[in-house]
This record gives C-alpha cells, sequence and structure tokens, in this order.
C-alpha cells in the first residue's frame, strides 16, 4: 500500500483525501493545513488523522499530494523530494518557471515522480475522443467562470486558461513560435480576463479565452483538422463529430455547378457523443493513476516537464498582457 498525505485540505484538497481512502493501492496516511482548526475539521469528517506539521506528515507517507494555493506549491515540494517523496502537484506545477525546473531536477536525481494536477487529461470528454484528434490547425477553447475567491492569488492564465494551454500542447505535437495576448483585470489586482493566439511551426494556431468574472460557467474547445471539426462541451459532457460524408464525391458536381438543392446533411456526417454517465469522474481517474504510477514505476500522462511546459507559456502570456498594459498606461 502507498502512504499518501495530503497537504491543504481547502475546497479541493478535501476531496482529494477522501479519494485516495477508496483508491485500490492507495492508504490515506492523514493530512495536513496551515489552519488547524480546518485540518481538524477535515480530519473528523473523513476518519483520519490531523498532523501538527507538515515535517510529520512528510515522515508518515510514501508520497504526498499537494492541493494548498500554487505560490506555496515550490516550497511544499521541493522538502518532499528531498525527503524522497513522490508527489502529486494540483495546477500549476509552480508560479515561476525556475521553480519548476528546479523541482523537475530534484526528482531526476532521486528516480521520484511529479505528477501535475491538469484534471482534464483524464475528463471522460478527452478519453472518448483523443484517437479522433490526429493534426489539429485550429483549436478554439471558452473557459468561463463565475467569480469566486479561489484561485485569485494569481492571474486566470495561471487559474484557469493553463487547463486548456496543457491540452493544445498535448495534441500540437510542434514547438510554439509566437504567442500574442490581451487581458484586463476587473475584480482583483491581478488577470481576470485573458485571451491569446497561440501559433505553432507546423502552421497549427490555437485561439485561447478564459474569465472568471463571466455570468456563466462555460468549457469547451473546439479542433479543427483537415478532415472533421470536432466539438467538446465539458460542462455537458457532450462532443459533436463532424466529417466529411463518404458519399460527398457524388455530390461534387452538383456543387461545381452552384446547386442549391444539396442539404449540408448528404456533404457531412454526424456524431454525437454523450459521457454524463462515465461511471468514473475525472478526479478519481487521475488520483488513480497516481497511485499506479508509484507502484508500476511509470511516467504519469501529466508529468512534470508537461507541468512545465504548460507553465512557460501561460508565463509567456501573462508577461505579454502586463507589458501590453504598461505600455498602454504611459
Amino acid at each position: 500500500m502507498i502512504r499518501i498525505g495530503v497537504v491543504g485540505v481547502g475546497h479541493l484538497g478535501q476531496h482529494h483525501a477522501r479519494k485516495f481512502q477508496s483508491i485500490e493501492g492507495a492508504c490515506l496516511a492523514g493530512i495536513y493545513d496551515r489552519n488547524q482548526a480546518r485540518a481538524d475539521e477535515i480530519a473528523k469528517k473523513l476518519d483520519t488523522k490531523a498532523f501538527p506539521s507538515y515535517e510529520a506528515l512528510l515522515d508518515a507517507c510514501d508520497a504526498i499530494d499537494i492541493a494548498a494555493t500554487t505560490t506555496a506549491h515550490y516550497e511544499l515540494a521541493k522538502p518532499a523530494l528531498l525527503a524522497g517523496k513522490h508527489i502529486f502537484l494540483e495546477k500549476p506545477i509552480t508560479s515561476e518557471l525556475s521553480q519548476a525546473e528546479e523541482l523537475l531536477a530534484l526528482a531526476e536525481q532521486r528516480k521520484l515522480i511529479i505528477q501535475v494536477g491538469h484534471i482534464e487529461r483524464f475528463n471522460p470528454v478527452i478519453l472518448n475522443i483523443e484517437h479522433e484528434i490526429g493534426e489539429p490547425m485550429f483549436i478554439e477553447s471558452h473557459r468561463l467562470s463565475t467569480f469566486h475567491h479561489r484561485g485569485t492569488d494569481v492571474p486566470v492564465v495561471l487559474d484557469l486558461m493553463i487547463h486548456d494551454i496543457d491540452l493544445i500542447l498535448s495534441f500540437v505535437h510542434s514547438p510554439v513560435t509566437e504567442i500574442r495576448a490581451s487581458g484586463v483585470n476587473i475584480l482583483t489586482p491581478s488577470i481576470d480576463i485573458a485571451n491569446a493566439r497561440i501559433e505553432f511551426a507546423n502552421g497549427a494556431i490555437a485561439n485561447v479565452t478564459s474569465s472568471r468574472v463571466s455570468m456563466k460557467q462555460e468549457r469547451k474547445i473546439r479542433f479543427f483538422q483537415r478532415d472533421s471539426y470536432i466539438s467538446m462541451d465539458f460542462v455537458a459532457k457532450q462532443v459533436r463529430i463532424m466529417k466529411k460524408s463518404a458519399n460527398i464525391m457524388q455530390f461534387l458536381p452538383q456543387l461545381l455547378m452552384g446547386s442549391t438543392d444539396i442539404k449540408p446533411e448528404q456533404l457531412v456526417d454526424v456524431q454525437a457523443i454523450d459521457v454524463s454517465d462515465s461511471p468514473k469522474d475525472a478526479l478519481t481517474m487521475e488520483l488513480e493513476s497516481f497511485v499506479a504510477c508509484i507502484i508500476n514505476n511509470t511516467k504519469p500522462i501529466v508529468d512534470g516537464v508537461a507541468g512545465t511546459r504548460a507553465l512557460d507559456i501561460a508565463l509567456k502570456i501573462i508577461k505579454q498582457i502586463q507589458t501590453k498594459n504598461q505600455a498602454m498606461k504611459k
């Protein structure tokens, strides 16, 4: 059994701790939170131990799940790696690129696993459709959320947009060549709404929008490729795939002659997929994967390298927005 400790049992961390209690091969060793009252409350609810210090929790486990605020990731992850513990880090991996690179080096030196919590990789929507995505040339994503205080210690790019950045990088296997971005702060001192255009060496383009001050929840991403258009709705858990009809050639002469009698459904095959009844949720599958990687000594689906790559692009987007906004104030 892999003894796992969870540090940071706020809104998300409490669910991590609860999940580990029912994951095969895992044993929840206990929890730690700087807010002792919160730690005691969750420990009582889950019938587990609230450790008096982070060091005491490290001594009692084989792996650490860090679900604390982003700005605390580095200071919690580094001692865990130095103590020989595998780590699961909620996204983003850290708040600074140099910190992430240092953690990667430590993990490699000590042959330890780092998994980053880019949970959308385990979303049933993605798992059911990833085989259909070959070489996307245009990608458009919208990740909008109503305002809440969680995650406002970092710009919306690190809070929300980074999910889509990671997904896009996992499907477009080409270097990023150019980034153009805009963003503004509305309710916090940081960036609350952002849009970025990411261009790749192979000609692919991604247009990514995120907001944490919207009137609705929306999480959609669309992939356009030479043979198909794939639209995913993560909230509704639905997918639509549109491909050129196998019979399109028989209508080509009429199309060339400008015929208006041809219906769209004669040219395109549409497939609708509903994954709302998936037997497992993304968080369970994500944490199961972490445990399995430790047991089998295998590379995580979202390892530290992937998490660092997404962070690198996110920080470049933030820097461009900040530079543009400062120039406009002059």
